[in-house]
């Protein structure tokens, strides 16, 4: 078994419990990237249902049928990273029975070589492929995954991070200064937040973007507004006259996707009506779905 399918698993073993509240300012430090998805959130009202459906057929349904584990109703919250550092940092804030855990290192024993490690009394493990190499910033290779903190599932990539998580009560390395954190997006009610620094969508992800070459940031927000799923992307440019291009290119490939002929009547109804705004040099574009004409989409 791959680390990262382990990371996967690790991922939906938190039982229902204390949550990670809603990400504000300075919540993450100066990272890559992240994202956050609240389940609980998307679980209590009738647009998130009906999303939450979608992520559990195809999602937590794999899970089911390959590793005969149900995730269905047991992560609440989970939050993922990248640290200064390169390395992964993943966070699911549960109340977890003896059971859970005992899953837990089952899972993480048969995943490879396993060693139990120890920093300041608190037991964390090593897991790596048979091969034993380590792989900095992602979990093909090797993670350190640890319950000692009550409450708290964490899976970080690198050792130095699992040890500072640790040290902090599984508290996220926040970064209080002004203009140094991510983006962070709001909406009435957040389900999936996420965003990024975009160079690395060139730089990790091969991605060669025009559209996003001459952006510093990009944000990501999915909430319930209405009984709708508010769809919402944020970029910050390199300064107004590139964000004021980057909205022109916008409403461009906007036009022509509606006028296409090939989406659905009514996703192109609602792609008629984004919402494409600019604030300085940082573009803002948003569009308010039926949660099922957003699933058909995303199939």
């Amino acid at each position: 078994m791959r680390l990262a399918q382990l990371a996967l698993i690790l991922l939906c073993t938190a039982l229902p419990g204390s949550l990670l509240a809603e990400l504000k300012d300075g919540d993450l430090p100066n990272a890559g990237w992240y994202a956050h998805i609240d389940l609980t959130e998307m679980r209590s009202t009738d647009a998130g249902r009906q999303l939450y459906a979608w992520l559990d057929q195809e999602v937590f349904q794999e899970l089911r049928d390959e590793y005969d584990f149900d995730a269905d109703q047991e992560a609440d919250a989970i939050t993922a990273l990248s640290a200064t550092d390169g390395s992964t940092i993943i966070v699911v804030d549960g109340d977890f029975s003896q059971t859970t855990r005992d899953r837990v290192l089952a899972i993480s024993a048969l995943a490879g070589n396993f060693n139990v490690l120890k920093h300041d009394g608190r037991d964390y493990y090593q897991i790596e492929d048979d091969a034993g190499e380590h792989s900095r910033g992602a979990f093909e290779d090797v993670a350190f995954v640890s319950l000692a903190v009550t409450g708290k599932l964490l899976v970080t990539s690198s050792e130095t991070q699992m040890q500072r998580m640790l040290d902090s009560g599984g508290k996220l390395p926040g970064n209080h200064a002004d203009g140094d954190a991510l983006l962070i997006l709001r909406g009435s009610r957040n389900f999936v937040q996420a965003g990024m620094q975009t160079q690395l969508i060139d730089e990790g992800f091969g991605w060669d973007s025009n559209l996003l070459r001459n952006t510093e940031q990009l944000g990501f927000l999915v909430a319930d507004e209405g009984g709708e799923l508010a769809v919402m992307a944020q970029l910050v440019a390199t300064d107004p006259t590139v964000a004021t291009s980057l909205a022109s290119i916008v409403r461009g490939l906007i036009s022509l996707q509606a006028l296409s002929g090939e989406l659905d009547p009514e996703l192109s109804r609602y792609l008629n009506s984004t919402e494409v705004a600019i604030d300085g040099a940082t573009l803002t574009v948003r569009i308010a779905l039926d949660p099922q004409v957003l699933i058909e989409a995303i199939r």
